[in-house]
């Protein structure tokens, strides 16, 4: 009677292996960015929330002077720069990456390149 094996070969196993090698060299580098972008998604919802609050605050004080920002979420921190009655800069740091958001709003977004209130990450 002929004996039977079952189960895989070396040969088999070692292809399997280099084929989930080569799909995760492929994958990883992908999923690199994900944390990041999430962090610097985090800084600009900060940043647009804070134009509201700071906005309401002006719509009391008929002024920037005043505002204090808000706490951001986690890990974000949030400096507010008041202009006086013309407008305000603000900036988003983030503790796990180096990329800083800004956004303006009144006569400080005169000078930038960029649309009012729209935050800018660099």
């Amino acid at each position: 009677m002929p004996r039977t094996r079952k189960g895989f070969t070396l040969i088999e196993l070692l292809i399997v292996v280099v084929i989930i090698g080569i799909l995760a060299a492929i994958a990883i580098p992908k999923f690199a960015n994900t944390k990041e972008k999430a962090y610097i998604t985090a800084m600009k919802s900060d940043l647009k929330n804070m134009v509201s609050a700071a906005e309401a605050s002006f719509a009391d004080n008929n002024d920037y002077d005043d505002f204090v920002a808000p706490p951001g979420s986690s890990g974000v921190t949030l400096n507010f720069t008041s202009g006086g009655a013309t407008g305000w800069t603000a900036t988003a740091d983030h503790e796990a990456t180096a990329i800083t958001c800004t956004i303006r709003v009144g006569a400080d977004a005169e000078t930038a390149s960029v649309a009012e209130g729209e935050p800018i990450c660099e």
